[in-house]
């Protein structure tokens, strides 16, 4: 591809430049090779075009800018570059990329997931959902990234828009016709999915968090609802959404997609219903009430939270046009996603388990999931937790509260601190779990916190170690440190046993 066909494709102010080869597109400078495009924009954390001669001196054959005053520099310095310049760098990188890329979005059709807790399970269900019945999927999250077999590791929920398309590309080579992604309200706030085609937008919920980032409640749902507005493509043709949810019912008045699939367990949440709802250590079960039928639901998956990652991803399995006995075939191969309510194995009497939930409401779903399992054993609820630092400081006391209100037993202790203190926040946290009077022991070392909790459990009792769940650093102001609580967790009972 040449430098002008990319031109033709771009939405330039004005693009200039020999007609170069153009080989690939980058937008860090660190990255560029010979031949490539290098899109230079003013990003949250730095200014690409400050790398722009970096680039050139790597091999850039063209540069795309959103500053006047590089483009005229260029213009006069470097005759021999393609050069581009354009209002928005972000919404050009798409362009670039897609067209550099060969268009691979438009041989995906592409379900999109957001919400603030749910997003992963309720991606890896749809994926084997659809991978169930035959389909090459390339899935896109926050704990991996699928391209058909092959596995990779995420460094993002939703990465930079030629990351993606760069994914997207890999999978079309292999034979993929179907995408799913969790996608971030950063990400949809940013437009690092820019231009992407989605043809079935999920909601799963909305409650309090990243907060240090949107600022206000109402920013948030705003982020999120980019999803079902198209951000620099037309709305999705299918809309799923959580009927039970009180932002979703905001959203369900809002959106303007061709079809509306509504979903819960309340009896006016929705047409698409999980109703019988029995759940087990293990198992879960319920009726699935449909408008085009009702069948028996069976999954793996533990827990009322996962009804309704169940509940979303049947939806849009049947929007992507799966039939009901597809679904329930489907669901019952279940996903186990690494990190989500994950049991560390033992032959111990006591149940340890690994879980991501990282804010108040996500905390409180997940102690009430295990009280439910616990009073078929008599048992007691030890829940570890911390807060991450760096993030919204007025969800610490709130998660104190949920911790403390749901269990028998809390031990507070670091989370991700950051570059904050790490005992600070522990007292910030320390302030909810004091409202409730529940017992509460405080260890800083996380590894300590966590051989405290099992050591003080007994036959029958659970163990929540909440809030890193898949994570395999502990992020400190120093930089990361490999941590895996899977790992510390196995080695405490090992040793026990």
């Amino acid at each position: 591809m040449n430098w002008d066909t990319v031109c033709a494709g771009l939405s330039a102010i004005e693009c200039a430049g020999p007609s170069v080869e153009i080989n690939g597109v980058e937008y860090d400078s660190r990255r560029v090779g010979r031949g490539d495009v290098f899109v230079a924009m003013h990003g949250e954390a730095t200014d690409g075009n400050r790398f722009i001669e970096i680039a050139i001196a790597q091999g850039a054959s063209a540069v795309v800018t959103d500053s006047r005053e590089v483009y005229a520099r260029m213009r006069r310095e470097h005759t021999a570059v393609g050069a581009a310049l354009v209002e928005r760098g972000r919404r050009s990188l798409s362009e670039v990329s897609s067209a550099v890329l060969g268009y691979p979005e438009r041989n995906l059709a592409l379900s999109a997931v957001t919400g603030t807790n749910g997003k992963t399970t309720t991606a890896f269900l749809l994926e084997a959902m659809l991978r169930s019945v035959g389909r090459t999927c390339v899935l896109i999250g926050t704990i991996e990234t699928h391209v058909a077999d092959e596995v990779r590791v995420s460094l993002h929920t939703t990465p930079e828009i030629s990351d993606t398309l760069r994914v997207f590309a890999d999978a079309v080579k292999v034979g993929a016709t179907e995408a799913v992604m969790e996608m971030s309200s950063h990400a949809l706030e940013q437009e690092r999915v820019w231009a992407l085609p989605v043809d079935v937008a999920m909601f799963t919920n909305l409650t309090q968090d990243h907060l240090d980032y949107h600022g206000t409640m109402e920013q948030y749902f705003a982020a999120k609802a980019r999803l079902f507005e198209g951000v620099g493509a037309p709305p999705p043709r299918v809309a799923v959404v959580n009927g039970d949810d009180a932002y979703g019912r905001l959203l369900i008045r809002e959106v303007r997609c061709s079809q509306m699939m509504t979903y819960g367990m309340a009896a006016a949440s929705g047409e698409y219903r999980a109703e019988e709802v029995t759940l087990c250590a293990g198992e879960t079960r319920f009726v699935f009430k449909t408008p085009h039928g009702d069948c028996a639901v069976r999954s793996p998956l533990t827990g009322r939270v996962n009804v309704y990652n169940l509940l979303a991803a049947s939806c849009a399995a049947l929007a992507r046009g799966l039939t009901l006995k597809q679904v329930v075939a489907g669901a019952a191969a279940g996903a186990q996603v690494p990190g989500r309510f994950e049991v560390v194995p033992s032959s111990s009497d006591v149940t340890v388990l690994v879980d991501y939930a990282h804010t108040d409401d996500a905390l409180r779903n997940l102690i009430s999931l295990a009280r439910e399992l616990v009073k078929q054993r008599d048992g007691r609820v030890i829940t570890l937790f911390g807060c991450g630092g760096d993030r919204d400081k007025t969800k610490r006391p709130r998660m104190g509260l949920a911790a403390g209100e749901g269990s028998d037993l809390v031990v507070l202790t670091s989370d991700n601190p950051r570059s904050e203190e790490p005992m600070m926040i522990i007292e910030e946290a320390l302030v909810g779990v004091r409202e409730t009077g529940t017992t509460c022991i405080v260890e800083e070392d996380r590894a300590g916190a966590i051989e405290i909790a099992i050591r003080a459990a007994r036959p029958g009792d659970i163990v929540l170690i909440a809030g890193k769940g898949h994570e395999k650093v502990q992020i400190l102001k120093d930089g990361s440190v490999p941590f895996d609580d899977v790992a510390v967790a196995a080695g405490v009972l090992k040793e026990i046993a």
